[in-house]
């Protein structure tokens, strides 16, 4: 089919008392369409009524649409069931035209923003190389919607504490606060209502306050609204994520605010400047820093177990051996555990962020559970071995030497020998054994048998005769 500037050209030459086959050489088109155009004397393209297969079914596909909460493979099922012949493409089509099922495309608009105005917050998940171990990971991002500016943390999970956490960061890293801070219908920072209607948690509220903005929430459904903190989490996983591992969770949280800070510093086509350029003028426009703010702090209250520990995410920490069966107060920081009784700090643990179910003690919480007493030097078998038979001293060096610990039963079974059998066989079975280094004493006590039976147990046929005479 001619398209419209073709058409236009054939009526023009035409018009200008040229052939149909001056026209159709010239413009290398058939006479049979020189024709058509000359006889349709438009250009405008006419329009194909062709009749679509699918239009006898409408009503039955408008049901069966309805019934099958609107699968069309199940419509299309159904409809060959019933003897239709129809294609699945011609009724996808024909739906598509016929705006079942379909919404029309409407189009994207665009947002203008004003230095200061309004800053977009939100949160995605990610998996990252941390310690090792590839784990997934909250990703919290902050983005100013003037300059582009961009900050972010990870966490391994996000709650309300950690979301003021990561504000306060964000907000420190700006040097101060946009009027608004937009944020999805999150139960985080939503207490009821969405949208312009929200109402935020009387926490957060209070917290917004204090930095001098307000929270404000999109509309449910309406992901372009917080295009500018959307589009960083795609940027974050494939360029900073993409061959990276990191140590532990503060190496990871320093490497993203470093990359950040050259992100922001890096030229940009579409804005013409650098992030860091552009926030230069609206950093006049943000909300100051309040003086002094209170840390964040998750409050605890625990009861110190028999071994002097309190648990905070399945990790313990060491407190005063005093303050054992009491309750304290445990107040958790950003880096910190301090633990409180009453109005006084007891102890200050550095926070563990990945519940590890570890113990983590203080050196000054270490506390022996009893006196110990003192060790002796030697044992005492071994001053009773020395008393009565000081000439063996050589062979008990040796054998203390070959045998582990203090040597206690090898000690007792001699004193047992000792004890047991005359001096001289003994001495002279152990300067043997110590000439061959033979220090098993069961054998030390056959050759102790030997010896007496040889020598000390001797008996005589003939004077046995003498006295039966």
């Amino acid at each position: 089919m001619l398209d419209q500037s073709t058409r236009a050209a054939i009526l023009k030459l035409h018009a200008q008392k040229h052939s149909i086959r001056g026209i159709a050489r010239a413009l290398k088109v058939s006479r049979g369409a020189v024709r058509d155009v000359l006889h349709s004397a438009t250009e405008i393209v006419p329009t194909l009524v062709r009749p679509e297969k699918a239009t006898p079914y409408r009503d039955q596909i408008l049901e069966l649409y309805a019934r099958c909460k609107g699968n069309l493979v199940r419509v299309h099922e159904e409809l060959a069931a019933a003897g239709a012949q129809l294609s699945y493409p011609a009724l996808t089509a024909f739906c598509r035209r016929q705006g079942i099922g379909h919404e029309p495309q409407q189009p994207v608009g665009e947002y203008q923003f004003q230095p200061g105005q309004e800053m977009q917050h939100d949160t995605s998940p990610h998996r990252a190389e941390i310690g090792g171990h590839l784990r997934p990971v909250q990703t919290a991002s902050l983005v100013c919607c003037y300059s582009r500016l961009l900050f972010f943390q990870f966490f391994p999970t996000f709650t309300r504490f950690d979301c003021k956490v990561f504000l306060t960061e964000a907000l420190q890293y700006l040097q101060g606060a946009c009027e608004t801070c937009l944020i999805d219908n999150t139960h985080l920072v939503v207490l009821k209502g969405t949208g312009r209607d929200m109402v935020p948690v009387p926490e957060m509220a209070a917290f917004a306050d204090r930095y001098g903005f307000r929270f404000r929430a999109h509309a449910v459904g309406n992901a372009n609204r917080s295009a500018r903190v959307e589009r960083s989490f795609r940027y974050i996983e494939t360029n900073f994520l993409a061959g990276r591992s990191f140590r532990d969770w503060t190496d990871a949280n320093q490497q993203a605010r470093q990359w950040c800070d050259k992100v922001n510093a890096r030229f940009r086509d579409d804005l013409k400047a650098s992030p860091r350029e552009l926030f230069a003028l609206e950093r006049s426009r943000l909300q100051p820093l309040p003086v002094w703010a209170p840390p964040v702090y998750l409050l605890h209250q625990r009861l110190v177990d028999l071994e002097g520990y309190v648990s905070v995410d399945t990790n313990r920490y060491s407190v005063p051996a005093d303050l054992i069966g009491r309750h304290v107060e445990v107040r958790q920081t950003k880096d910190q555990i301090e633990i409180y009784r009453g109005p006084r700090l007891m102890a200050a643990h550095a926070r563990v962020i990945a519940p590890t179910g570890r113990k983590y003690r203080l050196p000054e919480h270490h506390y022996p559970r009893g006196p110990i007493s003192p060790r002796s030097d030697s044992a005492p078998e071994e001053k009773l071995l020395r008393e009565r038979l000081p000439e063996a001293g050589e062979y008990l060096q040796a054998l203390k030497r070959r045998s582990p610990g203090r040597a206690t039963l090898a000690l007792r079974r001699l004193l047992q020998l000792v004890n047991d059998y005359p001096r001289a066989p003994l001495l002279e079975a152990l300067c043997t054994a110590l000439a061959y280094g033979l220090f098993d004493l069961e054998r030390v006590e056959r050759m102790i048998l030997r010896k007496l039976a040889s020598e000390y147990f001797q008996i005589h046929p003939d004077a046995d005769g003498d006295d039966d005479e």
